[in-house]
């Protein structure tokens, strides 16, 4: 089989469990530059795959598809119903006010300055993440991050209205702290769901390559 980049971390007749590298889209995007993705390397080696969920481009780790229309809505149904367990580390930069808390803040378009995210208390959708910080450095901070909700750029922008961006955060960050990385230091490192057809627990991780 021709080797196109993308690691397969499981497969069965149901779905695939990959791990996405830093700066590769999740799906095709508009363009002929943008068609190279998660989804084209995939479907290049399983034609039948389907997309279930996104990572953004910048961030690293672990991404389910499924291999039949039933596992996509199976699966799907678990994402919306917060059924599926997500883990993500991230390096941080700046203050980190406890070690350990709930963050709560309304998330919606920054239409402007698409595809950057705001906080909006009057139009926003409600979105919630917990984080644990487990090593701390000078102001870089270790944290793993626990998404309640799937909003977009979700984690990135949680952290930095707490003080404490992500480094290499292009977007996002301070020039600074934008530059004291090449990449994102956010991964998507464990992902527990249930199996589409048997119902088993499925527990996956991922290396986190930071």
């Amino acid at each position: 089989m021709t080797d196109l980049g993308l690691k397969i971390l499981f497969e069965d007749e149901q779905l695939l469990v990959v791990d996405k590298p830093a700066g590769l889209l999740s799906v095709r995007g508009r363009g002929p530059d943008k068609q190279d993705s998660v989804q084209s390397r995939a479907e290049a080696q399983y034609p039948q795959a389907l997309v279930v969920h996104r990572l953004d481009c910048a961030t690293s780790g672990l991404m389910l598809m499924a291999k039949t229309k039933a596992a996509q809505a199976a699966l799907s149904q678990q994402f919306r119903d917060r059924q599926v367990e997500k883990e993500y580390c991230a390096i941080t930069y700046g203050p980190c006010p406890e070690t350990a808390g709930q963050i709560e803040f309304p998330l919606t378009v920054d239409w402007p300055q698409r595809p950057r995210q705001k906080i909006c208390y009057a139009t926003g959708k409600p979105a919630q993440t917990l984080f644990q910080r487990i090593h701390r450095e000078a102001d870089l901070n270790r944290l793993l991050l626990f998404p309640i909700t799937g909003r977009s750029h979700q984690l990135r922008v949680h952290t930095m209205a707490m003080g404490m961006a992500i480094v290499g955060d292009q977007l996002y960050a301070s020039p600074v702290v934008a530059a004291m990385s090449p990449r994102l230091l956010l991964h998507a490192s464990k992902l527990h769901c249930t199996h589409p057809l048997s119902g088993r627990p499925l527990r996956y991780q991922s290396e986190v390559p930071f």
